[in-house]
């Protein structure tokens, strides 16, 4: 049988720069275990954490009177451009190499002037922080950082993984056979979104809750820190939506009035 099982302790305080992310998580597991002894962590468990305060903690909150500037700052390619009435949305690929709205760039919940960025490297965060949970509970755990993004051809957002440590983030089924014995060819799944995604329905968006544990998925929990979110960026050839559909309607006609014999 199946099961899967999400929490999310309380405890976790308002996180600014400089302050011990593992500290936090360690005092705030450790009471939850307190409450509950069933939330005391175990082997395979995977330990989901909002990238907004690994960004705090790293002290990437930056001044910025003009969050589209910073947006402008955070942008390495421009995949679409809508205007509505409320402004406009751009999204974009960022230094990550993640193709979100306004780059990740986030001005909730920040100081006045100020807003807030993605860690640095969100792989590099998920296996600091590994570590030290690893080491205060002396049990093999999974780690998750995980941001907001919306997605092509459907409404609303949901969570997906930006940093990884110690999970296979992709369960590659090429090759297994369906339960009809046919070979599959195609399937290979988004493990490490899938987990992201579950675990913000207990932390919710404005619940003062960014951490969650997920148990159930110790399959995918790996001795070694592993690759991390990266491969699950889609670059390259494999990109099928470089563009947006506007943009790549504009490129198309640009080409055509530059071709040679026109």
């Amino acid at each position: 049988m199946g099961e899967l099982r999400v929490w999310a302790p309380d405890g976790i305080p308002e996180v600014v720069p400089g302050d011990d992310l593992v500290a936090l998580l360690v005092a705030a597991l450790r009471a939850d275990a307190r409450v509950d002894a069933d939330h005391a962590l175990v082997d395979g468990d995977v330990v989901v954490v909002t990238s907004k305060v690994v960004s705090k903690a790293e002290g990437r909150v930056v001044a910025a009177d003009d969050r589209e500037q910073a947006i402008t700052d955070e942008t390495v390619r421009v995949v679409a451009t809508r205007e509505h009435p409320g402004g406009v949305t751009r999204i974009v690929e960022n230094h990550l190499g993640l193709v979100m709205a306004a780059a990740g760039v986030d001005a909730s919940n920040t100081p006045e002037g100020t807003v807030l960025l993605l860690p640095v490297d969100p792989d590099a965060s998920a296996r600091a922080l590994r570590a030290g949970l690893a080491a205060a509970f002396g049990v093999r755990l999974g780690v998750l950082v995980t941001d907001t993004a919306g997605r092509p051809w459907r409404q609303g957002v949901t969570d997906l993984a930006i940093g990884a440590a110690g999970v296979d983030v992709l369960d590659d089924l090429r090759g297994q056979l369906d339960t009809f014995g046919r070979p599959l060819t195609m399937t290979v799944a988004a493990v490490a979104d899938e987990i992201a995604s579950a675990a913000e329905l207990v932390k919710g968006k404005a619940a003062g809750r960014p951490v969650a544990v997920v148990r159930g998925v110790g399959h995918v929990v790996t001795d070694a820190d592993g690759p991390g979110a990266r491969v699950l960026v889609r670059t390259g050839p494999d990109d099928m939506f470089h563009q947006g559909s506007a943009e790549a309607y504009a490129q198309g006609w640009k080409d055509a009035l530059e071709r040679p014999g026109r």
